[in-house]
C-alpha cells in the first residue's frame, strides 16, 4: 500500500510563513497527480493546490500565497505557504492520485494565531 506522511506543521503567528512536505513511500512517477487539501473543524474539506507534469492549479483562497511543488528524486510534495491568515488554520493533507484510486495522508495540523 502507498504511506503518505506529511511533517512541517505546527503553530505560526499571522502574516508568517511554513513549509509543509508530504513524503511518499512509492515513486511521484507512479501517480497522476499531488494534491494539498485542508479541513477546518467544522468545515467541508478543501482542495487547495495540484501539481501534475503539466503545472499547477490553486484554489482562489490560496492563490498568491502558497505555492506547491515535488522533488521527484526525493519523493516528496511540498507547500510553501506564505502570508498565514487565521483562517489558514486547518489540518493539512497530502494527496496522491493514482489511475484508480487517491491515496491521504494522515495530515498535520497548522494553526494560525494573532
Amino acid at each position: 500500500q502507498v504511506q503518505l506522511a506529511e511533517s512541517g506543521g505546527g503553530l505560526v503567528q499571522v502574516g508568517g510563513s511554513l513549509r509543509l512536505s508530504c513524503v511518499a513511500s512509492e515513486s511521484l512517477s507512479s501517480f497522476i497527480a499531488s494534491d494539498w487539501y485542508r479541513q477546518a473543524p467544522g468545515k467541508q474539506r478543501e482542495w487547495l493546490a495540484v501539481i501534475t507534469d503539466d503545472g499547477t492549479m490553486y484554489a482562489d483562497s490560496v492563490k498568491g500565497r502558497f505555492t506547491i511543488s515535488r522533488d521527484i528524486a526525493k519523493n516528496t510534495v511540498d507547500l510553501q505557504m506564505n502570508s498565514l491568515k487565521l483562517e489558514d488554520t486547518a489540518v493539512y493533507y497530502c494527496s496522491l492520485q493514482g489511475s484508480g484510486v487517491r491515496h491521504w495522508g494522515r495530515g498535520t495540523q497548522v494553526t494560525v494565531s494573532s
